[in-house]
């Protein structure tokens, strides 16, 4: 059996100073940039969701990364903080803040309903 020892998510971006910027806002760290040719933001464990697309967030190469926070109005008074806007929303899983980056990738943070 393939044991995969880590993983990341690449997101194509137009600006790499204007993205590290966004991306280090928002809580992540820079962990290694190579010049312009490819950075390395982390945060806590990555996974990968799969979800049905919808009007809002068609199929295509578009990627939704979520963030799982313990309390999604700490993450409110961040993102407020750094002046970002966002859209709150109520669903059956949780309570979301939806955000876009600079280039458009779709990214929300989540208090997940489940514990």
């Amino acid at each position: 059996m393939l044991t995969i020892k880590s993983s990341n998510v690449t997101v194509m971006v137009k600006n790499m100073d204007d993205s590290i910027r966004f991306y280090e806002s928002i809580g992540l760290k820079l962990r290694q940039r190579w010049e312009n040719n490819y950075a390395m933001m982390e945060a806590a464990d990555i996974v990968l969701g799969l979800h049905p697309s919808s009007e809002s967030i068609p199929p295509s190469s578009q990627v939704s990364i979520g963030f799982m926070v313990e309390k999604i109005a700490e993450a409110k008074m961040h993102l407020d903080g750094v002046h970002l806007s966002y859209k709150a929303e109520e669903g059956k899983s949780g309570s979301y803040l939806h955000l876009r980056d600079p280039d458009g990738t779709y990214l929300y943070f989540v208090e997940p309903k489940w514990r």
